[in-house]
């Protein structure tokens, strides 16, 4: 310890400026661009399907590790943000938990439901019922309702919903003011809308997810899949909103000095290509950044955070244990807000694989003898 309060600054500059490379984007700009970008559109989905029953599209959410203040990648930086849909007139959204399928993962459908609208006020007088009315007289006055163009039965449909959004994005592109001197691509995509913007010094990839809120609470069911292979009325429950908070609460805390970030960053960029996710390593930052005071991640304590995190790691291979970071946690900022199952729930273990499976636990500690 006495080593590191030592450590001159030239020998951090060097670890951290040339030593180490960090992402040439800003990240900043970056989250800037894409929210006015966002913004734009948000103005036309609401022009466009004031009159429709497609899902109702609300303002853009900046998630993701490109919105936290930090990137896994040097180059090709992700912006990604979430979508909140809310029903249509004339239905409504159930949520409806999937029971089957692994217990370590929660995963929900989003059943549609058509509602009575005979009693509607003044300015729905034109909309007819579509409990009620005819069928013939449906089919000839009003537009297919949400159960006829993007459920399968009586589910979203979450690649027909991706589908449809990407068409709203490409029709809408040329009426936004960013149109004039950016080039949009749409990219390939069965559950969002990727796609990438250029104009000739600059580039940036955007992926538009899209979801449900759960009550009031900053938990989402949304389309990002947590499997290669997740079913099209499938949509995995996210927790990407409640941690954009949770960093943005600890930037208000934290001194200008700060380098939780880099830490997370240079973890992150150095396990690439051993078994350790990037979001396991997320995990354990926010872990360590609830417990130890924000003050003590500033330049001079920068080796001992490092150790901190090297530390947590191991101890939790060897217990073979890593807990969910926002499920059942009792100490999150109260700025966060759950469901009362999420709040109240026993913490998944991130680990759960090493735990019956010897051969995997093998690996994960000789890979991290060589991290």
């Amino acid at each position: 310890e006495d080593e590191e309060d030592h450590v001159s600054d030239n020998d951090l500059r060097w670890l951290l400026e040339e030593h180490i490379q960090w992402p040439e984007q800003d990240l900043q700009r970056g989250c800037e661009w894409t929210t006015d970008l966002m913004d734009n559109y948000t103005v036309y989905f609401g022009h466009v399907l004031s009159n429709s029953f497609y899902p109702v599209l609300q303002r853009a959410i900046g998630v993701g590790s490109a919105f936290e203040g930090w990137s896994p990648r040097e180059q090709d930086v992700v912006y990604q943000v979430l979508i909140p849909m809310t029903p249509p007139r004339g239905h409504s959204f159930h949520l409806e938990l999937d029971t089957e399928g692994q217990r370590h993962t929660r995963n929900f459908r989003v059943r549609v439901q058509l509602e009575c609208t005979c009693t509607r006020e003044q300015q729905d007088d034109n909309m007819l019922c579509f409990l009620h009315h005819p069928e013939e007289e449906l089919r000839r006055n009003q537009d297919p309702s949400l159960l006829d163009t993007l459920c399968t039965g009586s589910y979203l449909d979450v690649e027909k919903t991706a589908r449809w959004f990407c068409q709203l994005v490409r029709a809408i592109w040329p009426a936004l003011p960013q149109a004039h001197n950016w080039h949009l691509v749409l990219l390939p995509s069965r559950r969002s809308c990727q796609f990438k913007v250029t104009n000739g010094r600059e580039s940036f990839r955007i992926e538009m997810l899209f979801g449900v809120r759960r009550d009031d609470s900053d938990i989402f069911v949304s389309s990002q899949p947590r499997e290669a292979l997740t079913p099209s009325k499938t949509w995995p429950e996210t927790y990407d909103v409640a941690e954009v908070k949770f960093f943005k609460h600890i930037a208000r805390q934290a001194p200008l000095d700060s380098l939780h970030l880099r830490c997370l960053q240079l973890f992150s960029h150095v396990q690439l290509g051993f078994c350790f996710s990037t979001y396991t390593l997320k995990t354990i930052v926010m872990h360590l950044l609830n417990t130890v005071p924000v003050s003590q991640w500033c330049r001079r304590y920068f080796l001992r955070r490092l150790g901190d995190i090297n530390m947590y790691l191991h101890c939790c291979l060897e217990e073979k244990c890593l807990n969910h970071f926002i499920i059942g946690n009792t100490r999150l900022p109260q700025e966060i807000s759950l469901p009362l199952d999420i709040a109240s729930a026993e913490p998944p273990n991130l680990f759960h694989r090493l735990a019956w499976n010897p051969a995997a636990h093998s690996q994960a500690m000789s890979e991290y003898q060589d991290l």
